[in-house]
Protein backbone atom coordinates (compact mmCIF):
# COMPACT_ATOMS: atom_id res chain seq x y z
CA UNK A 1 0.00 0.00 0.00
CA UNK A 2 1.13 3.28 -0.61
CA UNK A 3 2.17 5.71 2.31
CA UNK A 4 -0.21 8.02 1.27
CA UNK A 5 -2.88 6.06 1.51
CA UNK A 6 -1.50 4.53 4.89
CA UNK A 7 -1.48 7.81 6.26
CA UNK A 8 -5.03 8.63 4.87
CA UNK A 9 -6.30 5.52 6.17
CA UNK A 10 -4.69 6.44 9.96
CA UNK A 11 -5.85 9.68 9.27
CA UNK A 12 -10.18 8.87 8.63
CA UNK A 13 -9.48 6.16 11.70
CA UNK A 14 -8.37 9.03 13.93
CA UNK A 15 -10.93 11.52 12.35
CA UNK A 16 -8.29 14.07 12.14
CA UNK A 17 -9.36 16.12 9.30
CA UNK A 18 -6.51 18.42 9.44
CA UNK A 19 -4.60 15.00 8.69
CA UNK A 20 -6.66 13.91 5.94
CA UNK A 21 -7.10 17.68 4.49
CA UNK A 22 -3.26 17.85 4.09
CA UNK A 23 -3.25 15.12 1.73
CA UNK A 24 -5.35 16.50 -0.61
CA UNK A 25 -4.55 18.68 -2.74
CA UNK A 26 -6.05 22.48 -2.90
CA UNK A 27 -7.74 21.86 -6.57
CA UNK A 28 -8.05 17.86 -5.44
CA UNK A 29 -11.18 16.52 -8.74
CA UNK A 30 -13.21 14.00 -7.24
CA UNK A 31 -15.64 12.16 -9.24
CA UNK A 32 -17.96 8.90 -8.74
CA UNK A 33 -18.63 7.82 -12.07
CA UNK A 34 -21.72 5.74 -11.26
CA UNK A 35 -23.46 9.52 -9.46
CA UNK A 36 -22.11 11.80 -11.72
CA UNK A 37 -24.05 14.55 -9.92
CA UNK A 38 -21.41 14.02 -7.11
CA UNK A 39 -18.49 15.65 -8.62
CA UNK A 40 -17.00 18.29 -6.99
CA UNK A 41 -13.52 19.88 -6.80
CA UNK A 42 -11.43 21.54 -4.11
CA UNK A 43 -9.99 20.85 -0.57
CA UNK A 44 -12.67 22.55 0.84
CA UNK A 45 -15.61 20.48 -0.50
CA UNK A 46 -13.71 16.94 0.74
CA UNK A 47 -13.39 18.89 3.97
CA UNK A 48 -16.82 19.72 4.46
CA UNK A 49 -17.57 16.39 3.34
CA UNK A 50 -15.24 14.43 5.64
CA UNK A 51 -16.63 17.06 8.62
CA UNK A 52 -20.18 15.72 7.67
CA UNK A 53 -19.08 12.62 8.01
CA UNK A 54 -17.15 12.10 11.10
CA UNK A 55 -19.43 14.14 12.80
CA UNK A 56 -22.39 11.70 11.46
CA UNK A 57 -21.07 8.60 12.04
CA UNK A 58 -19.00 9.44 15.74
CA UNK A 59 -16.90 5.37 15.17
CA UNK A 60 -16.91 5.73 11.62
CA UNK A 61 -13.77 3.27 10.52
CA UNK A 62 -11.76 2.74 7.59
CA UNK A 63 -9.92 -0.60 6.56
CA UNK A 64 -7.82 -1.24 3.28
CA UNK A 65 -8.42 -4.62 2.00
CA UNK A 66 -5.68 -4.25 -1.16
CA UNK A 67 -4.45 -1.70 -2.61
CA UNK A 68 -1.92 -1.40 -5.75
CA UNK A 69 0.16 1.37 -7.30
CA UNK A 70 0.11 1.95 -11.19
CA UNK A 71 2.38 4.88 -11.55
CA UNK A 72 0.77 8.12 -10.02
CA UNK A 73 -2.57 6.02 -9.75
CA UNK A 74 -3.13 3.86 -6.51
CA UNK A 75 -5.93 1.72 -6.66
CA UNK A 76 -7.80 0.81 -3.07
CA UNK A 77 -10.62 -1.56 -2.32
CA UNK A 78 -12.09 0.00 0.69
CA UNK A 79 -14.54 -0.67 3.33
CA UNK A 80 -15.94 1.71 5.72
CA UNK A 81 -18.07 1.00 8.66
CA UNK A 82 -20.16 2.62 11.92
CA UNK A 83 -22.87 3.83 13.57
CA UNK A 84 -24.43 7.13 12.17
CA UNK A 85 -25.56 9.29 15.58
CA UNK A 86 -29.77 8.48 14.54
CA UNK A 87 -28.25 4.48 15.25
CA UNK A 88 -28.59 3.17 11.83
CA UNK A 89 -25.57 1.00 10.70
CA UNK A 90 -23.12 2.59 7.86
CA UNK A 91 -21.34 0.34 6.06
CA UNK A 92 -19.94 0.98 2.70
CA UNK A 93 -17.30 -1.42 -0.03
CA UNK A 94 -15.75 -0.08 -3.21
CA UNK A 95 -13.03 0.93 -4.70
CA UNK A 96 -11.03 3.95 -5.59
CA UNK A 97 -8.83 5.04 -8.04
CA UNK A 98 -6.22 8.12 -6.56
CA UNK A 99 -3.66 10.06 -8.70
CA UNK A 100 -1.25 10.61 -6.32
CA UNK A 101 1.70 13.53 -7.15
CA UNK A 102 4.53 14.72 -4.93
CA UNK A 103 2.56 13.45 -1.49
CA UNK A 104 -0.40 14.85 -2.64
CA UNK A 105 -3.96 13.45 -3.18
CA UNK A 106 -4.82 15.15 -6.58
CA UNK A 107 -7.90 13.34 -8.10
CA UNK A 108 -9.82 10.53 -7.45
CA UNK A 109 -12.37 7.88 -8.87
CA UNK A 110 -14.57 6.63 -6.35
CA UNK A 111 -16.56 3.40 -6.79
CA UNK A 112 -18.14 3.49 -3.39
CA UNK A 113 -21.50 2.06 -2.32
CA UNK A 114 -23.76 1.24 0.19
CA UNK A 115 -23.48 -2.45 1.19
CA UNK A 116 -27.23 -3.63 1.10
CA UNK A 117 -29.02 -4.67 3.66
CA UNK A 118 -31.92 -6.34 2.67
CA UNK A 119 -30.31 -8.98 0.37
CA UNK A 120 -31.32 -9.81 -3.17
CA UNK A 121 -30.93 -12.60 -4.92
CA UNK A 122 -28.62 -12.94 -8.44
CA UNK A 123 -31.96 -13.63 -10.53
CA UNK A 124 -33.67 -10.52 -8.91
CA UNK A 125 -30.70 -8.03 -9.88
CA UNK A 126 -30.28 -9.69 -13.06
CA UNK A 127 -34.59 -9.01 -13.68
CA UNK A 128 -34.33 -5.63 -12.17
CA UNK A 129 -30.90 -4.83 -14.54
CA UNK A 130 -32.82 -6.74 -17.67
CA UNK A 131 -36.47 -6.90 -17.60
CA UNK A 132 -36.48 -10.35 -17.66
CA UNK A 133 -35.62 -13.06 -15.50
CA UNK A 134 -32.99 -15.67 -16.26
CA UNK A 135 -33.64 -19.36 -15.89
CA UNK A 136 -31.42 -20.09 -13.20
CA UNK A 137 -30.29 -22.52 -10.60
CA UNK A 138 -31.09 -21.08 -7.67
CA UNK A 139 -28.10 -18.25 -8.10
CA UNK A 140 -26.93 -19.49 -4.22
CA UNK A 141 -23.18 -19.23 -3.87
CA UNK A 142 -21.52 -22.56 -3.59
CA UNK A 143 -24.48 -24.68 -5.38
Amino acid sequence: MSEVIEQLVSAMNAHDLDAVAALIHEKYRSVQPVHPGRAFVGRQQMRANWEAMFAGIPDFHATVARSVQDGDTTWSEWHWSGTRRDGQPFEVRGVTLFEIIDGKIVAGRLYLEDVERQLVGIEEAVEALSGRRPKGTGGKAGS
